[in-house]
């Protein structure tokens, strides 16, 4: 696969299982992200929901799914076209909670396309901000 790779890393307060449930489980993923109807599994339809508005806005296929360590989908959104990227998260144990790291490839190099990489690289920090809070009790100042 050709073009720009986005390259991201947060650390989390929880284990591998749990942010792991963060990423595959409905309910979960409706906190931070948006929702599927079913789990992501290896093989399964990727479909993600805008919470509130029920739309169609994320899809593709799970090509797969290793818990609690490794998830792998294409993902297309309407700006897109036809055009496919590939979506990798990667979840290592450390002291104290989970590296996850997102690695999202396949998007495009030309300069038309740059406006939708820098949306979807500020729509990864929004939603990481956003996985954070449904993840972490707050810390105290």
């Amino acid at each position: 696969m050709t073009g720009r790779t986005l390259k991201k890393t947060i650390f989390l307060k929880a284990s591998r299982q749990k942010v792991w449930e963060y990423l595959t489980e409905p309910d979960r993923l409706a906190e931070w992200f948006h929702a599927p109807k079913s789990t992501l599994t290896t093989g399964g339809a990727l479909k993600m929901y805008g919470t509130t508005s029920g739309d169609l806005l994320i899809w593709g296929d799970v090509i797969e799914a290793r818990a609690p360590e490794y998830l792998e989908y294409t993902f297309t959104v309407k700006p897109m076209g036809d055009a496919k990227s590939v979506v990798r998260w990667r979840l290592t144990e450390v002291a104290g909670g989970t590296e996850l790291a997102l690695e999202h490839s396949g998007l495009t190099a030309d300069a038309e396309g740059f406006d939708l990489l820098l949306a979807l690289d500020k729509g990864w920090d929004n939603h990481f901000m956003q996985m954070r809070e449904a993840l972490h009790d707050p810390v105290p100042a």
